[in-house]
């Protein structure tokens, strides 16, 4: 069973940013608290009671129409980013995101960001505000919000971070800066090397 690493620079960088529906709660590195499991745990969270080891598969629509399925991009770390239109937070956390993406998108990570169509205000209005934001990481449309339901999604933005062999490896509630989404992904390089050692 593996144990997940502590890291204090990721325990406390939600104390202060809010979401959509209410204030970001801390959220803690995932802890296995079933010591008979072989789950790796994810982050307990009050806004969450999903438990797996790996992230749920699931195929989604790009907004070329393209399907993306979570399962083609092991082998990579991914963020994958629940968010809306009208969200402000969301608003707030998609500039870092694309400026995360773009300095990282050929070091092995990606971000795949499904806005909550069906809570939105239609593809017109993400079409918009993708080229108003000049994303150019992959945003699918969760039309049915079956994706969102399936990640028991409470709260926008939400964000799972998954390691390269598909594995939840935390869980973060809020808008998250660069710098975050950084220190995230060293969190998991340094566990996955840390296994490996």
């Amino acid at each position: 069973m593996k144990e997940k690493v502590s890291d204090p620079a990721i325990e406390n960088v939600n104390q202060t940013e809010g979401v959509a529906s209410g204030i970001g709660q801390p959220v803690e590195p995932a802890k296995n608290t079933n010591d008979n499991s072989k789950k790796t745990g994810i982050i307990e969270s009050s806004h969450s009671s999903l438990d797996v080891e790996f992230a749920p598969e699931f195929t989604l629509s790009d907004m070329n129409g393209d399907p993306i399925n979570l399962s083609d991009l092991r082998g990579k770390i991914v963020i994958l980013n629940f968010w809306a239109t009208w969200c402000p937070p969301c608003r707030a956390e998609m500039p870092h995101m694309q400026s995360f993406y773009e300095k990282n998108k050929d070091n092995g990570v990606e971000i795949i960001a499904v806005n909550l169509t069906a809570l939105d205000e239609g593809k017109q209005a993400v079409e918009k505000f993708v080229n108003e934001y000049g994303l150019t990481f992959p945003v699918v449309l969760d039309e049915n919000g079956s994706v969102g339901k399936l990640y028991e999604i409470l709260t926008i933005p939400t964000s799972y971070i998954i390691d390269a062999e598909g594995r939840i490896f935390q869980k973060f509630v809020g808008s998250m800066d660069e710098q975050i989404m950084e220190d995230m992904i060293k969190s998991i390089q340094m566990y996955d090397g840390e296994q490996e050692g």
